[in-house]
């Protein structure tokens, strides 16, 4: 008997932090900086993402919701000429979790939805130009969720594959790419579940 108890006790427990009915809320916040040096010049990369989420869990192990990501990012080079990018994402997603225990449980979000980005260059003395480009995305990212106490934890991700369009105004470049970047990118998140 008191085998079955601890057993239900802790199953009820590796529910806990994602249960039918609950509302969950989070997002990632990101900074990369890079360094390129060639033979006779240099260039630098520096990008800030906030990606939050909300969705509601209508199952034990599915969650729908609504996602948007906002990122900046400036690329400088020794020749003078600087890029200055702005990428606004919003779309839905769809999570699906499995609880391995009370602390851990492994989720796959798969998102899509639009996505907006605006370039400015500038270049030496006074040179400028800027572009717009509209397009689309989709993507599976696989996760770990570390439930650190009643619902709240920590979301772990090392990339995932995906595909985006961008196609810029004014007879501009049409751009798509997919990418599959599991083991080469390091996200971290949190997320509660209410």
């Amino acid at each position: 008997m008191k085998k079955i108890l601890v057993m239900a006790a802790l199953a009820i427990c590796s529910f806990a932090n994602a249960q039918k009915g609950t509302i969950l809320v989070g997002g990632n916040i990101g900074y990369t900086s890079e360094k390129s040096e060639y033979r006779f010049s240099e260039d630098k990369t520096s990008t800030f993402t906030f990606s939050p989420k909300v969705g509601y869990q209508f199952n034990d192990n599915w969650t729908v919701g609504g996602e948007f990501a906002v990122s900046s990012s400036n690329n400088e080079t020794t020749a003078g000429i600087e890029e200055k990018n702005n990428n606004f994402k919003l779309g839905a997603f769809v999570r699906y979790s499995v609880p391995l225990s009370q602390t851990f449980a492994v989720f796959a979000d798969m998102g899509a939805g639009f996505q907006t980005q605006k370039d400015k260059v500038y270049g030496p003395g006074n040179a400028f130009s800027k572009y717009k480009g509209d397009g689309m995305y989709v993507g599976v990212t696989p996760a770990l969720f570390i439930n650190m106490k009643k619902g709240f934890g920590l979301n772990f991700s090392i990339g995932g594959l995906g595909y985006e369009t961008l196609s810029y105004d004014n007879n501009g470049a049409d751009y798509s790419k997919f990418y599959f970047n599991f083991g080469q990118t390091f996200n971290i998140g949190i997320s509660k579940n209410f």
